[in-house]
């Protein structure tokens, strides 16, 4: 029984939940001409978008934006 709970506990920790996407109509409404940008240009787009966001604002935004939706801290240990 112990496995199977830390089976549970574990997927539920990482669980992904989606943040955003990316459409053509994204990139017209920022002003940029999306007669000729096919699938694989806005996959590549989307990738390099999440990546950027990981890599760049992700930490930032995420400390800030759970304590907003009412996430608590926890306390540190001294």
């Amino acid at each position: 029984m112990v496995i199977k709970n830390t089976k549970i506990k574990e997927e539920k920790l990482f669980q992904e939940f989606p943040i955003t996407s990316v459409s053509r109509y994204d990139l017209e409404d920022a002003g940029f001409d999306i007669k000729n940008v096919d699938d694989d240009t806005m996959e590549d787009l989307a990738s390099r978008m999440s990546e950027a966001y990981r890599e760049l604002i992700f930490w930032i935004d995420l400390p800030i934006l759970a304590e907003y939706t009412g996430i608590r801290k926890l306390k540190m240990k001294k």
